[in-house]
């Protein structure tokens, strides 16, 4: 018997109730944090033109390609020289100056004198520029990281080149010596194979020239960003571990020997070229005393630090963000999700970690733009930003991981933003001191630094649900390495507590107190009241309706 032939056999079903792409939108606008930042109105319209670029289809796209076509790395040319570069697809380079453009790198240190506000407006261009795209975060924040650094302990020579060229607003990414730059970026390599955080442990030798100048051999397990203009490193000098700064080209315009042995393969953070170099003879400068490695490098590793937090908040909110949109466009059991009891539940949990995260980079801003003038506010930030690199950082895997299932299974595959968002979500936490190196950074910042510990506590007992009493009875309990990452995670959530004082989003205070100190629970949507997660939800998601 014939089978009788349908009249369109291809079309089985017609596809209805799907998110549209979150695209050409303002990551300013829709951000209620952002939007009430204390800035002078030139610099909020800075960050809203920064953010209505960053959120269209092209710079969306672009920082998709940029992960999709990852660099490539030339150890030789073509007549068998060594090369020791990486060739980059066109989208990261305009996604770094784009970065570089707005002041990512340098904004601090454009003035006389650094500021709060200054500080404040690089770090939330920043933070929307990570949201669309993270690879291009660590050369930009070790630029930014190694201007102090160089301010503080670099010879004049390297100074007045140097500095100009790591300040200008302008993306070079040509392959010359400095002084045929618009503009340079520097890097930092600090670990090697037998060591990994532990720096002492470095074999790297340095061999001294002349006045400042030293020979360099040996290697580094992990150098991010290898063709960034130049990189401060460890070696071994005669007096012990030294702080140097190594330039990709010699002062009479011959490349060093710098050689790149291969790019990593990273689990995200894919754009980024993360290396492993030699130094084969390689010339460097000194920087600070023989024998002083650390103590000057650690000047930019503290701004790095910040940069963590930051960065790891940027993919909290690039998660929220995403999330919000879906809730509000996708219908499941009769409504829309985001009229879902629980969903509004879960979403109330992100939204206050969300808010949390970011006062703490507010505070941390106003710190390191008055550190400079006041040694309180230099105390302060010198533990508070370990406390909130721990913090943050480990918190931002486990709330994109949230943000994901509200997704569903579209939330995981690579179709959607989510999957990449995920995979870089760790990356922070790793970088510049795993959570225990962080730990335990903290516990001797108690030994070394105790005038840290006064100011941060002087602070964070201001609280209405902390006291300093509290607070230093925990101390006494935790201060020891087996317990150190409780007490980290103790003075982070005190801290949030005392900040979140300060909200002005409807219930967010009485919620974070609920759910973080009074019952503390350990995945998100564990609110105890409705009205309160509806009024926190409303102010995230009232600029996507």
């Amino acid at each position: 018997m014939p089978v009788k032939e349908k009249t369109n056999a291809l079309s089985t079903h017609e596809v209805i109730n799907q998110v549209p792409v979150l695209e050409n939108y303002n990551l300013y606008e829709v951000d209620p944090l952002l939007k009430q930042l204390p800035l002078p109105d030139d610099a909020r319209q800075r960050l809203c033109d920064f953010g209505a670029r960053l959120g269209s289809s092209e710079y969306i796209r672009a920082g998709v390609l940029a992960n999709e076509y990852p660099p490539v790395l030339s150890t030789h040319d073509r007549y068998g020289q060594r090369a020791d570069t990486v060739e980059f697809h066109p989208a990261y380079h305009q996604m770094f100056s784009a970065g570089m453009g707005f002041g990512v790198h340098c904004l601090p240190w454009t003035t006389d004198e650094p500021s709060a506000e200054s500080h404040l407006e690089r770090a939330a261009g920043h933070y929307m520029l990570s949201q669309i795209e993270a690879g291009v975060g660590c050369p930009l924040t070790m630029t930014f990281a190694g201007v102090p650094a160089l301010q503080r302990y670099a010879p004049e020579e390297i100074k007045s080149v140097w500095i100009p060229k790591l300040t200008a607003k302008v993306y070079d990414h040509r392959f010359l010596p400095v002084e045929q730059k618009t503009g340079a970026t520097m890097g930092m390599a600090m670990t090697e194979k037998q060591g990994g955080s532990d720096v002492r442990a470095n074999t790297t030798q340095a061999t001294h020239l002349e006045g400042d100048y030293y020979s360099l051999r040996g290697h580094k397990w992990f150098c991010s960003a290898p063709m960034c203009d130049a990189f401060l490193t460890l070696a071994q000098a005669e007096g012990g571990l030294t702080c140097f700064f190594v330039p990709r080209f010699k002062p009479d315009g011959s490349k060093n020997s710098l050689r790149v042995v291969r790019l990593k393969n990273k689990l995200g953070n894919k754009s980024n070229a993360s290396s492993e170099i030699e130094y084969e003879d390689t010339w460097a400068v000194r920087v600070g005393e023989e024998g002083r490695g650390v103590p000057t490098i650690i000047e930019m590793v503290n701004h790095t630090r910040l940069d963590c937090v930051i960065g790891s908040a940027a993919l909290m909110r690039a998660a929220l963000t995403q999330a919000l949109h879906h809730v509000n466009h996708r219908m499941a059991f009769g409504s829309v999700l985001i009229e879902q009891p629980l969903m509004i539940n879960v979403l109330a949990d992100l939204c206050l970690e969300m808010e949390a995260a970011w006062l703490m980079i507010q505070r941390l801003c106003r710190a390191y733009g008055q550190g400079h003038a006041d040694p309180q506010q230099r105390a302060f930030a010198r533990l508070a930003t370990a406390v909130a690199k721990f913090w943050v950082c480990k918190r931002c895997p486990q709330m994109v991981v949230e943000c994901l299932e509200c997704l569903g299974g579209n939330g995981y595959t690579e179709d959607f933003p989510l999957a990449r968002i995920f995979r870089e979500s760790p990356l922070l936490s790793v970088w510049e001191g795993s959570g225990n190196v962080i730990s335990l950074d903290i516990l001797r910042s108690f030994q070394k630094e105790p005038e840290s510990l006064d100011a941060f506590l002087s602070e964070v007992s201001q609280s209405e649900h902390v006291t300093k009493q509290s607070l230093q009875a925990k101390i006494v309990q935790l201060a020891q390495p087996f317990s150190a990452r409780r007490l980290a995670q103790s003075l982070a959530v005190h801290w949030q507590m005392q900040l979140m004082e300060q909200s002005t989003t409807p219930g967010a205070c009485e919620a974070f107190a609920r759910s973080r100190l009074e019952e503390p629970g350990g995945v998100f949507g564990l609110q105890a009241k409705v009205e309160d997660c509806r009024a926190i939800v409303n102010r995230f998601i009232s600029s996507f309706s």
